[in-house]
C-alpha cells in the first residue's frame, strides 16, 4: 500500500494491529533478513500480519534535493521494485510505502507514533535497528517509541547489528563492495548475488548494428551503487539463466540525445541464444518481458571509446573475458566436485 492517509485516518483494516518494521531496506541485505524473520516469527505468535514500513523517495534523497548537496544522497542498491519482491520472498504479508515529502519530514515524533503508529495502524509489535531514528529533526529514538509502546500497549524490540565474518552487515557496506566492484564481498552481505530486475525497454538499437543485440532495463535511480561492465547471468527468459556480459551506468560513448536521455540503463548482450529460448520469443524480441539480471563479476568501469569500431572492438573483448570467466568457475566447480568425491 502507498500513501500516507490524512491526519488521524486509519490505514485500511486489513493492516490493523499488525506487527511492524520500520525502515529503508535498500538491498534488503542479511541484516535486514535476519531482523524480517524475527518480524515474522512474532507476527505468527501473535496472530497478526508482519507489515514493513519505507520511504520513498530515501529520506537522504529528499534532503538532499532540498538543501541542494547532491552529493548528500545515497547511491542506491536496489529499484523499489526489487526491494518490493525482496520483502516478498522473505514472506513480508504487507509493505507500506510512505512518500517522504516535506509533510513527513517535518512531522514531531511524537505524532508519528500517534497519528501513524497508534490511530493509523494499530500496531501491536514494533521492531527497529539498533540505531533508528525517526520525526522531524530525528528527534524520536528507540527510547520514546518504547516509553509510548508501554503507555499505549504496543510491544517495541530493538534488534542489535547483524555481523558475517566479524563486518557489521549495513547497507552501506554493500554500496561499498559494489562502488569498488567486490561482487562477491557484495553477495556475501546480501546473501545472494547482487541483481537488477525489470522491464525489457526499447534502446537506440545500436547493439543489433554492432552485431550485440542487448537487453535493456532501465535503473529508476541515477545514482546507482554499481556501475561498469559485469560477467551477468539473466532469468527470466527460459527455465535455465542466459550467460551474458552487461554495462551499467549511462553509455559515455553515446551522445546524450540518444533514446534513454543520458537515464541509467543496464544493457545486457547474452552470449548464446538457446533455440529454445528465441523461438518462444515474438520476432525474437523480448520487450516487456521481466528479466533479472545477476552481476557476477565487475570487469572494468565504463569506456570511453573514439569511434564505433572501438566500441565494437571493446564489446567483443568484454565477450571473450566473460566467456572465460565462466569457463574458469566451471572448471573450479568440477575441481570441487572431484575433491568432495575423493
Amino acid at each position: 500500500i502507498r500513501g500516507l492517509p490524512s491526519s488521524g485516518t486509519p490505514f485500511p483494516s486489513w493492516l490493523q494491529a499488525c506487527a511492524l518494521t520500520i525502515g529503508n531496506f535498500d538491498g534488503v541485505h542479511r541484516g535486514h533478513q535476519a531482523m524480517l524473520a524475527l518480524l515474522i516469527n512474532e507476527a505468527k505468535h501473535r496472530g497478526v500480519p508482519s507489515c514493513v514500513m519505507t520511504f520513498e523517495p530515501h529520506p537522504r534523497d529528499f534532503f538532499a534535493a532540498k538543501t541542494q548537496r547532491p552529493e548528500l544522497a545515497p547511491a542506491r542498491i536496489a529499484t523499489t521494485r526489487d526491494k518490493l519482491a525482496e520483502l516478498a520472498a522473505c514472506g513480508v504479508d504487507h509493505c507500506l510505502v510512505l512518500p517522504f515529502n516535506s509533510r513527513l519530514a517535518d512531522m514531531p515524533a511524537e505524532q508519528f507514533i500517534d497519528d501513524i503508529l497508534r490511530r493509523g495502524l494499530g500496531v501491536q509489535y514494533v521492531l527497529v535497528g539498533d540505531d533508528f531514528r525517526f520525526g522531524a529533526k530525528r528527534q524520536g529514538d528507540y527510547a520514546m517509541l518504547d516509553t509510548a509502546g508501554k503507555a499505549h500497549g504496543f510491544d517495541v524490540a530493538r534488534m542489535m547489528s547483524y555481523e558475517v565474518h566479524g563486518l557489521r552487515v549495513s547497507s552501506s557496506a554493500v554500496r561499498q563492495a559494489l562502488q569498488e566492484g567486490r561482487m562477491q564481498d557484495a553477495a556475501a552481505l546480501l546473501g545472494r548475488p547482487y541483481s537488477i530486475s525489470g522491464h525489457v525497454v526499447h534502446g537506440r538499437k545500436l547493439g543489433r548494428e554492432l552485431g550485440f543485440r542487448t537487453l535493456n532495463v532501465r535503473f529508476s535511480h541515477n545514482n546507482p551503487a554499481a556501475s561498469g561492465i559485469f560477467v551477468v547471468q539473466v532469468h527470466g527468459l527460459g527455465d535455465q539463466p542466459l550467460l551474458g556480459v552487461a554495462n551499467m551506468g549511462v553509455r559515455p560513448s553515446l551522445d546524450d540525445n540518444d533514446v534513454n536521455g543520458g537515464r541509467v540503463l543496464l544493457e545486457t548482450h547474452v552470449l548464446d541464444w538457446p533455440a529454445h529460448v528465441a523461438a518462444e520469443l515474438p520476432q525474437g524480441e523480448a520487450y516487456g518481458r521481466i528479466v533479472r539480471v545477476d552481476l557476477l563479476e565487475k570487469l572494468h568501469d565504463e569506456l570511453k571509446y573514439d569511434s564505433l569500431h572501438a566500441l565494437k572492438d571493446g564489446i567483443a573483448r568484454d565477450c571473450d573475458d566473460a566467456r572465460a570467466w565462466f569457463a574458469s568457475m566451471h572448471l573450479q566447480t568440477q575441481r570441487q566436485i572431484t575433491r568432495d568425491r575423493i
